[in-house]
């Protein structure tokens, strides 16, 4: 019996070479996902299989020396899952986040992911994931832009000029093609900067490039809007909308937090999530009211929800939308509001793909782990 077992260590540039930035392809993989999750054929962690992951954080007031203090962004996280589907795969993003990493020129969170065998548990890749997470991340928005934003849709806006702002927008891209003009609210020169230097680089479709003062200013007359912002854990601290502000027919893609007036959500908007599933279990590990602790809009739903104001049925799977079984944009009008809630599920199902891009393309470094174990 041969129990050797090797595995593919893929860096960063090898991610790019095997084309984790392939936003098409990903935005194709994400929608499959999607159908994938609704049918069932997954299991996250947790009782109840759909947790988001497990996450260190740490004390406001250490009593031990060297452990850290308690900061924005400060903590480390596991999301494990297993997918099945055309994927057949086990794994887990690790990643550690602290938002003192921008001074020393690295992202916020610096991300790695093991994918492993769904039968013996044998690693079969160690990947750089900070591209698999930030594709894949933009990707759920590119699926919900393709079936619910207009079909004429010309003007995105970002609020948040960061990394999932990039991805989004690139999405957005590549599902509408009339899409050419982009507003921006960000909250400083270098974050701005470096939007504009991506979108001339890798959007050339987009030709049309405002810099706006206000949310107020770039959500107005937007087909799309984007909120990728940061955020505080304090409710109050998330950007305000007026639903005056918004034009009639929009889509509001959201993997980030808003503040809403609960009319406008009720009474004049459609609302949409990315897999049901993980906003009741949400709901189950951090009860009511979830979306303050959460942040994802999708956990407001749930709390208009348990405050009697919407029902259930109000909130749409866009899984029922894709496959036909629950109408989505019914007219030009419709605003319809977009939950992305983030799954690890995502992580497997687009660093699986670049995996067996790698090994296709004989990219990447071929690590052992041993040629016989030790202790079997």
């Amino acid at each position: 019996m041969d129990s050797k077992i090797d595995f593919l260590y893929l860096s960063e540039p090898d991610m790019i070479k095997a084309g984790v930035k392939d936003m098409k392809q990903c935005v194709d993989v994400m929608e499959d996902l999607l159908i994938t999750l609704y049918k069932g054929d997954y299991v996250m962690g947790g009782q109840n299989h759909n947790s988001h992951g497990c996450m260190i954080t740490f004390p406001d007031h250490p009593e031990f020396p060297g452990m850290p203090q308690n900061a924005d962004d400060r903590r480390f996280m596991a999301m494990p899952a297993y997918l099945g589907g055309k994927y057949q795969m086990a794994g887990m993003k690790w990643y550690g986040s602290n938002v003192e990493n921008k001074k020393k020129g690295l992202p916020r969170s610096i991300l790695m992911m093991m994918l492993n065998d769904k039968d013996t548990g044998a690693p079969l890749a160690l990947m750089s994931a900070n591209l698999v997470s930030a594709y894949r991340t933009g990707g759920i928005p590119g699926v919900g832009a393709k079936y619910l934003a207009r079909k004429d849709a010309k003007v995105a806006s970002v609020i948040g000029p960061g990394v999932m702002g990039k991805t989004s927008l690139a999405a957005f891209v590549s599902v509408c093609p009339q899409l050419d003009t982009v507003k921006i609210k960000g909250r400083g020169k270098k974050s701005l900067d470096s939007f504009v230097a991506f979108i001339k680089k890798e959007l050339p479709q987009i030709k049309d490039i405002q810099i706006c003062e206000t949310v107020e200013e770039a959500v107005r007359d937007s087909d799309i809007i984007s909120f990728t912002t940061t955020v505080r854990d304090d409710v109050s601290s998330f950007p305000y909308i007026n639903g005056e502000w918004i034009k009639k027919g929009a889509l509001i893609s959201m993997p980030s937090a808003a503040r809403f007036d609960d009319e406008f959500l009720v009474n004049n908007c459609k609302l949409v999530v990315d897999n049901s599933k993980l906003y009741e279990a949400w709901e189950e590990e951090y009860p009511y009211p979830t979306y303050p602790q959460m942040q994802i809009i999708g956990t407001k739903f749930t709390d208009l929800r348990h405050e009697g104001k919407i029902k259930a049925e109000d909130i749409v799977d866009i899984t029922e939308i894709i496959e036909g079984r629950h109408p989505g944009r019914e007219s030009d009008d419709d605003i319809i509001v977009y939950s992305v809630g983030g799954m690890p599920v995502e992580d497997i199902a687009w660093g699986g793909m670049v995996y067996r891009n790698a090994v296709k393309l004989g990219i990447g470094i071929k690590l052992p782990l041993w040629d016989k174990p030790e202790m079997a």
